[in-house]
């Protein structure tokens, strides 16, 4: 095994520094200089980048466009919307000054008290009040409407206790905030993005996700409603993996967005806003690699296909370039990203535990025996299992095999979480069962008091009223807190 590998904690020994010590030794991100904030290296952002690419089109698709808005914004902006500053107002970095100068005892620089700000400015920990301010200089008329507007971004969230991906301070995100003329187009469109959502999760990153409404509790600070998708993780901890949010008209009439109707009356805005973030990649991780490291879904893996020579001397290496360059000109006219490592500066077997580590879903391995007999050795990542092909036809093999890959890695997850998700009638019995870990569906009796008890006697939340529930569930019954009336069993988990 090569160095990366050594000392990788196993996942059943301790999930969370099984966690840590990958993102690091597969050269995903690291911690930064500056507290809470992290370094994403350049094979981590390819993959953000592989996510990124996929969102943007999907999003294009439904009719949204990219523009941008500031970073910084007027701490009287946070103060309009009670709800929506009372959710940030504890995770906000403050900007106080505009100028640094030589401290008069040369120990380096200094705030210059003359250069105050006559008003705060806040990092912005989310943009709906900064886009709702610029919003009102775009809407006069129904004719204006609907706004379909993305940015992708950072933000910044004052968070000390930190993981990387999972909660950092700054992190890199998406953020959609649109504007309606009627409230059924505004939370139309917060559904269809949650669709969106759940599709690039399940198509893309592979991992099966529950669709739902979250509890009142649990909405985004200054939303009537946030749709939520969660996905259960190898360690039975749910993570919310994207949110998409039917403001109403809250943030119009907190800076009075207004327009005339087709019926000449004027009316606030509806909007929604909606967003996922690098603690995707987190997800990624958790829900499907191994104690050997990364295991990427082909649909975003930076690298789905390794090609390693095994070699004597110069003259093998030769022979086995000659017949590599054509598969890789084959790959690359197919759209499979494909790299050939002949550097002779790591030996093969360090080559295979690094690409093991890092997740490449297929590995191709050409020596002089293969060489003669016209043959490759092929090593798939999710289940380590090597074959013996033929070198004709490796092309069309591989293409199935990384389809084959991506369906088989969703299908594991989503037997994980089938066999994970179970449904409890009784408090004591959900007490036993949350120490499991996995999905509780249980009945509750719509209170944020049941809510708030369940949530410090065993730190369970309410993830989801879930959409796609069985008869069964949406069946009432009596909450098994109070025994009072429920509508239907809602979804508890403890959660990241």
């Amino acid at each position: 095994m090569a160095v990366e590998l050594k000392g990788l904690t196993k996942r059943s020994e301790n999930y969370s520094q099984w966690y840590n010590e990958l993102v690091v030794k597969a050269d995903l991100a690291e911690q930064s200089a500056v507290r809470g904030c992290m370094v994403i290296k350049p094979y981590g952002y390819a993959i953000w980048e592989k996510m990124q690419a996929q969102l943007d089109k999907m999003f294009k698709e439904t009719g949204h466009v990219n523009a941008y808005f500031p970073l910084l914004i007027p701490k009287s902006y946070l103060s309009r919307e009670a709800e929506h500053v009372e959710g940030f107002a504890k995770e906000c970095a403050v900007v106080t000054h505009y100028r640094l100068k030589n401290a008069p005892d040369g120990s380096g620089v200094t705030v210059d008290p003359a250069a105050r700000l006559e008003e705060e400015l806040i990092i912005r920990p989310t943009s709906e009040t900064i886009i709702w301010s610029t919003y009102k200089n775009w809407i006069n008329s129904y004719r204006d409407l609907p706004i379909l507007c993305n940015q992708w971004a950072n933000v910044m969230r004052w968070e000390m206790r930190t993981r990387l991906f999972l909660r950092t301070a700054e992190f890199l995100w998406q953020e959609g905030h649109t504007a309606h003329a009627t409230r059924e187009e505004a939370e139309a469109e917060a559904r269809q993005m949650l669709r969106v959502y759940a599709e690039f999760a399940e198509n893309y990153m592979a991992v099966p996700v529950v669709k739902g409404v979250k509890s009142a509790n649990e909405r985004f600070a200054g939303a009537l409603d946030t749709y939520t998708i969660e996905g259960l993780m190898q360690d039975g901890k749910a993570l919310q993996c994207g949110t998409s949010h039917f403001l109403g008209q809250n943030f119009a009439k907190a800076f009075n967005v207004q327009f005339v109707d087709k019926n000449n009356k004027l009316d606030y805005v509806w909007a929604t806003s909606w967003g996922v973030s690098t603690r995707l990649m987190g997800a990624l991780i958790m829900t499907h690699s191994d104690d050997n490291g990364l295991v990427l879904p082909p649909a975003l893996a930076p690298i789905q296909v390794v090609i390693v020579p095994i070699y004597k001397n110069d003259e093998q290496l030769a022979k086995i370039n000659e017949k590599v360059d054509g598969i890789v000109a084959n790959f690359k006219a197919m759209g499979i990203s494909v790299k050939y490592d002949n550097a002779d500066n790591k030996r093969p077997g360090f080559k295979f535990a690094d690409y093991e580590l890092k997740g490449v879903p297929v590995r191709l391995v050409m020596g002089a025996r293969d060489l003669e007999n016209n043959t490759l050795e092929v090593m798939r990542r999710d289940t380590l299992e090597k074959q013996t092909v033929s070198f004709d036809g490796i092309e069309e093999y591989v293409k199935n095999l990384l389809d084959e890959i991506q369906a088989n890695i969703y299908q594991k997850a989503l037997n994980y979480r089938l066999e994970n998700t179970r449904k409890v009638d009784t408090y004591e019995e959900f007490k036993e069962e949350i120490e499991k870990g996995g999905f509780i569906l249980a009945h509750w009796d719509g209170t944020t008091e049941t809510e708030e008890r369940i949530k410090e006697e065993t730190k369970a939340t309410i993830r989801c009223l879930p959409y796609d529930a069985d008869e069964e569930s949406l069946t009432p019954g009596v909450d098994m807190v109070t025994g009072k009336p429920s509508a239907r069993r809602v979804l508890f988990a403890r959660a990241y």
